[in-house]
């Protein structure tokens, strides 16, 4: 009995609990990726291709990659985007090349025409703006042209906190590290 169980593959239960214990996914997530062996693996795989993003790499294989696949009515072996190729996209998410937002956007242009990730963000001009200067630069230019949102923020109305953020990200095209356009802002409105 012992030599027949060393040869079985490791049970959906084992497998389960070893994502909670190893990658802290909750119950429900590790019972979604482990429903059938294949996910199991394919969500491995991405794992391996982007160390330390376990939680991200489980939201994106559940979320986006399986809605995918629902749509076209195909299995996850018959995916258009391979393990190694959906890791490489959501490790441009922790490196600040773009954002979960652009990497949707990364992700159906991927699906729809197979190219890597980085070909994709380099081709249509996807790269997420960083650069402190080029922000500010862009914050000064929303806060001149809405003087009277500015001023009534200034006294009071934190709520317009929102549409300062939100005219940032529509002039860089939503381009620009959301993180770092609220640090800036909150620098440059409380100024």
């Amino acid at each position: 009995i012992e030599s027949v169980r060393s040869t079985l593959p490791e049970l959906p239960d084992e497998k389960a609990a070893r994502y909670m214990q190893k990658f802290g996914l909750s119950l429900y997530e590790a019972g979604v990726l482990t429903a059938s062996r294949e996910m199991g693996d394919y969500y491995e795989a991405v794992v391996s291709a982007v160390p330390g993003h376990e939680k991200l790499a489980a939201n994106w294989v559940m979320g986006e990659l399986s809605g995918a696949l629902n749509k076209d009515g195909i299995e996850v072996t018959q995916s258009r985007i391979d393990a190694r190729r959906l890791g490489g996209l959501l490790a441009r998410i922790p490196d600040a090349t773009i954002s979960g937002k652009i990497a949707k956007e990364v992700f159906e242009q991927m699906w729809l025409e197979g190219q890597d990730a980085d070909a994709i963000i380099e081709s249509k001009g996807l790269r997420q703006i960083t650069d402190t200067s080029a922000i500010e630069k862009t914050i000064d230019e929303v806060m001149a042209a809405n003087p009277k949102q500015l001023a009534d923020y200034r006294s009071g109305k934190d709520k317009l906190f929102g549409f300062f953020v939100g005219q940032v990200m529509k002039v860089t095209g939503g381009k620009a590290n959301p993180a770092q356009v609220n640090e800036l802002l909150k620098q440059k409105l409380s100024g």
